[in-house]
């Protein structure tokens, strides 16, 4: 039976909106971890019906998190609105799916979106912090610990190479830790979102309005994991050419602390963003490298070649990129 199909029974059998058929449901995307299909309702307007296929976080419940992080960021006004969540899921949806709302508009880009993007951390960072979230209160050692389980995950691993260069950064990384204590140790938690590609944000020109999407490895901890991650060359460059110099850095953070309204000296805030942005750039090479094994396994039942294709890139260019990390 087609997907969409299993989609539409679901829908209807729980009640969960008004359809008209089984073509009011259509493919929208899917990423590593999830698919999402677009619903044409009448009683809900458009929505987007999410299938969970497993967990970043380690977590038995990821549907059921990733639901309560939407509530939580939703007063924003910067993400979707989470409608429904079925946490036990069925034979068909064994991890469970949620509903929420489809927010309209196109890619992101870069040179023309930094600014919404900015103004996108600002919002999220400063709704309340809720109880039940993963915390990460030094960020840092957390991803280097993170690191260290993605790349020993399959011992008989082929690329022996790329293996030890990991390690190696992350010996460097460590030493960042001690180095950032104090400026994050005086900044106060805040819930961030952790993955933020070009791909998770939907701009809608015609409003000037961008959103931030894909909520499911959002953890409560410091405001420059987004910020790192949002900058470092491995975000910018998986579907892009684009790459931020050091006064691109430095503008971005600028226009950061003015939306978030954060009396933090600009030194400081570009400091921690590039502590972050090199802690985060080990992360994205240890899950490429963990990644890429997966891939190749047979099996597999989501498999992207543009992403494999990236996957092998970075790999293959880790040194370049460890050389500017470092």
């Amino acid at each position: 039976m087609p997907k969409s199909r299993e989609v539409f029974d679901y829908v209807k059998s729980r009640g969960w909106a008004d359809l008209s058929g089984p073509e009011s449901v259509l493919f929208l995307a899917a990423g590593e971890y999830n698919e999402n299909y677009l619903l044409e309702t009448r009683d809900r307007g458009r929505c987007v019906f999410r299938i969970n296929h497993g967990t970043q976080l380690g977590l038995d419940d990821q549907i059921g998190y990733e639901f309560r992080v939407l509530q939580a960021v939703y007063p924003s006004g910067a993400t979707p609105e989470p409608y429904l969540v079925d946490s036990a899921g069925t034979e068909t949806f064994p991890n469970g799916v949620l509903l929420m709302r489809f927010l309209p508009g196109g890619a992101f880009a870069y040179e023309e979106d930094w600014r919404g993007a900015a103004g996108v951390f600002a919002a999220v960072h400063g709704v309340p912090v809720p109880d039940g979230l993963v915390v990460q209160a030094d960020p840092v050692r957390a991803i280097a610990e993170e690191s260290f389980e993605l790349v020993n995950r399959y011992p008989d691993h082929p690329r022996k190479r790329e293996r030890d260069m990991i390690l190696r950064y992350r010996d460097t990384v460590l030493n960042l830790a001690d180095e950032a204590a104090e400026l994050f140790g005086e900044d106060p938690l805040c819930v961030v979102n952790t993955e933020v590609n070009s791909g998770n944000f939907i701009v809608d020109r015609e409003h000037d309005k961008v959103w931030l999407v894909d909520w499911e490895k959002a953890v409560v901890s410091s405001r420059f994991q987004d910020l790192g991650h949002f900058m470092v060359p491995t975000t910018t460059l998986w579907k892009s050419d684009f790459r931020f110099d050091g006064q691109g850095r430095k503008v971005f953070v600028a226009e950061y602390l003015r939306r978030a309204g954060i009396s933090m000296s600009l030194n400081d805030a570009v400091f921690g963003a590039d502590i972050m942005e090199r802690t985060i750039l080990l992360r994205a090479m240890s899950w490429c490298f963990m990644a890429w094994y997966e891939y190749t396994r047979p099996g597999r039942e989501l498999k992207d070649e543009f992403t494999f294709g990236r996957i092998n890139r970075y790999l293959d260019e880790m040194e370049c990129f460890f050389k500017r990390g470092a």
